[in-house]
């Protein structure tokens, strides 16, 4: 049997309006943890002495170490065995304090609340 159409009620709409919040809470959220790895990228990069599109292009790595696990560790992982290899004198303390900058400023340049 066919359940009947039955009128929206104001539970309803405000059931759907939760939900549209979170949806757009949840894309936002994203788009400022890509931001944030992307500009921790950036000050890798830099640190590296890389410019133009070599720094573009560590960040993009930067960008998809992240996919790799849950959290951030792998992201500071790679930027300092980066470092490491590399014998720029920044250790985990200054990158993930970096990454909190860059989360701060992907929030700022986004809109998103602090």
């Amino acid at each position: 049997m066919r359940q009947e159409e039955r009128p929206m009620t104001t539970f309803d709409e405000r059931e759907k309006g939760f939900e549209r919040k979170f949806q757009q809470e949840q894309e936002l959220a994203f788009k400022v943890k890509a931001r944030r790895n992307k500009l921790l990228g950036l000050w890798a990069a830099e640190c590296l002495g890389l410019t133009g599109d070599a720094a573009q292009r560590y960040a993009r790595e930067v960008l998809q170490s992240d996919l790799q696990r849950p959290g951030s560790d792998d992201i500071v992982e790679k930027v300092c065995g980066d470092f490491a290899r590399e014998g720029v004198a920044h250790g985990e303390a200054r990158v993930r304090a970096e990454l909190e900058r860059c989360a701060q400023e992907a929030k700022k340049q986004l809109g998103a609340p602090k």
